[in-house]
């Protein structure tokens, strides 16, 4: 399984997506651990308000959908560093679609960012950490991507995507050395939620998710998923053949 991390001091962390929500959150409560952190979004300043200029802190502007930029900016850490220690895919985005209302460009933008953009990165990344025998890789997903959901065609196909591809790292690279962590949140209220307009239900707070992280990286296992009181329940739906679980959905959701 993974190695399990539990000492932050001096550990060195890049985190993609750290302007704002769970990214912004869990930066924060890296450095308060000890952590030297590396805060990456395209919004340098939004990154520069989460460091409040600390020297532990490290703010390098990036478009993680940009391959080339996260090369150099992965050369130019690596080298100020001496490597890394863990690097979390942060970054996504959330765009309510319901499946009579398709919109092209933006499944495109979706996939893109919560998908492809990632998966692009790890092809610079992995062989860095394979060469140093070390190393560890969280992606940030959801727990939509578990089943089909309401309005969520392809925000949900992304991160199923993106757990699908965490499943076949870990496979390949934890018996070299390198943990791969998978984390599905719940609901958590962040600028990307702000956008939903229904009841969500376990909401809970960036910092809680953030602790709740951190707690998942000191255990060896492959996912981290929370909150529990809700995921737990997640859980089971998935293990429901389709003939209960669609018209279970459909009631819960009322789709």
């Amino acid at each position: 399984m993974n190695r399990p991390i539990r000492d932050w001091r001096g550990q060195r962390v890049w985190i993609l997506g750290a302007s704002s929500g769970i990214g912004a959150a869990l930066a924060q409560a890296l450095l308060a651990r000890g952590a030297r952190v590396a805060l990456s979004a395209r919004r340098g300043d939004y990154l520069e308000r989460v460091a409040t200029s600390r020297e532990d802190a490290l703010v390098l502007p990036l478009d993680l959908g940009d391959s080339a930029a996260f090369a150099a900016s992965l050369d130019h850490l690596w080298h100020e560093w001496r490597g890394i220690d863990l690097v979390v895919f942060c970054a996504g985005t959330w765009a309510p679609m319901a499946a009579a209302r398709l919109d092209a460009d933006a499944i495109a933008q979706t996939l893109a960012i919560n998908l492809q953009a990632p998966m692009a990165a790890c092809a610079a990344l992995v062989p860095k950490l394979l060469d140093a025998g070390r190393g560890a890789i969280a992606f940030v997903s959801s727990v939509a991507g578990y089943r089909g959901l309401p309005q969520a065609a392809a925000y949900g196909a992304s991160k199923a995507g993106l757990g699908h591809f965490a499943e076949t790292l870990h496979l390949e690279l934890a018996p070299r050395g390198i943990s791969v962590f998978l984390v599905n949140p719940g609901f958590v209220a962040t600028p990307m939620t702000a956008r939903n307009d229904f009841r969500m239900p376990a909401l809970i707070s960036p910092q809680e998710a953030a602790a709740e992280i951190i707690a998942g990286f000191a255990r060896p296992g492959f996912e981290i998923h929370f909150p529990r009181r809700f995921t737990r329940w997640l859980k089971l739906l998935r293990l429901l053949p389709y003939g209960a679980y669609f018209p279970l959905a459909r009631r819960l959701t009322g789709a």
